[in-house]
């Protein structure tokens, strides 16, 4: 197992090398460039233009700006953003935590949701309430999470029971640091409940398709003939085999923490990576982009890895050599 771990963490540099510099390439190749909005100003001389273009290394070829960034990389120096004109990575560190947060909330909040639901449905088969949660579960899958959000942030608007946008409120620098803690998770909830009920739908449907295959196996029956408890052939046998997809899922959820909350997080006004990176794209700020796409590959990387460990760890048939 160690010999896994570590082989796919030297994996990771190649794989990291290899989509940073495509990454590189189509930024470039976009119409374009960070200083074109400075172009369209007429009080901006052509002069002030090439001295920038000097400053930021945008006068070299491609290439060369790509190793110039690899090497600011491998010092941890993320570069200057052109919008913001602040380091690059002190502008994604709030806002890096604030997404990481809220993912994780919703991904918890999906799994002791839809685990359950799901097995209860696996045991209720064919019954009203197996009929009743598949209907919820279908309604769910249909609306996509920023239409969710949209709803909650109306419903929040005329009622005034969860805060919209922000992560504090304003005179929350006076509280005690649990009253903080609260006073972030009551501004978490919009968007992380928003995320949440979009996501139950399909992993339910998930846990109880695989709760009632590993139900019908023989195993099962022979299990049941040996006079096991009932209990333990649910959940140390049919739950045990029919997680390990879920596992699998799970590893992508994590991998995919930056993308998978963007417009949920502009809706609610959450001041996430999500508006950051959209307004970056838009305005081709090349440092701001690659250090976005960076920690994504490197999530990437770690989600799946992070999945064929628990995999082993729940599976023992499954052996990493």
């Amino acid at each position: 197992m160690k010999r896994y771990i570590l082989r796919r963490l030297i994996h990771l540099v190649p794989l990291l090398f290899g989509m940073t510099f495509i990454s590189f390439i189509i930024i470039h190749i976009a119409p374009g460039d960070p200083l074109t909005k400075l172009k369209m100003n007429p009080e901006v001389s052509p002069e002030t233009i090439e001295l920038m273009k000097k400053t930021f290394g945008l006068d070299k070829p491609v290439i060369v700006q790509y190793f110039y960034w690899l090497k600011n990389i491998l010092t941890f120096n993320l570069g200057e953003s052109f919008t913001y004109h602040v380091p690059v990575s002190s502008l994604i560190k709030q806002r890096l935590v604030n997404t990481i947060s809220l993912s994780i909330f919703s991904i918890f909040l999906t799994w002791i949701i839809s685990i359950p639901l799901g097995v209860y449905a696996g045991l209720r088969d064919k019954r009203w309430q197996e009929k009743l949660l598949s209907f919820i579960a279908y309604i769910g899958i249909s609306l996509p999470s920023f239409f969710i959000a949209m709803l909650l942030v109306f419903f929040a608007a005329k009622t005034m029971v969860l805060p919209i946008g922000g992560t504090r409120s304003l005179f929350s620098e006076n509280l005690s640091i649990f009253a903080r803690f609260m006073d972030y998770m009551r501004h978490l909830l919009l968007p992380g409940l928003s995320l949440t009920l979009a996501g139950i739908g399909s992993l339910y449907r998930l846990t109880k398709n695989n709760f009632l295959e590993s139900f019908n196996s023989p195993y099962v029956v022979t299990a049941y003939a040996k006079g096991l408890p009932e209990h333990k052939i649910l959940f140390k046998h049919v739950l045990r085999n029919a997680i390990n997809p879920l596992i699998t899922i799970l590893g992508y959820e994590l991998s995919g923490i930056l993308s998978g909350a963007a417009l949920v997080e502009v809706i609610t006004n959450w001041p996430g990576m999500g508006r950051l990176i959209l307004e970056a794209v838009l305005s081709q700020d090349i440092y701001l982009v690659m250090a976005s796409l960076l920690i994504s590959g490197i999530l990437l990387i770690l989600g799946n890895l992070f999945a064929d460990i628990m995999i082993a760890f729940a599976d023992p048939r499954v052996r990493l050599r």
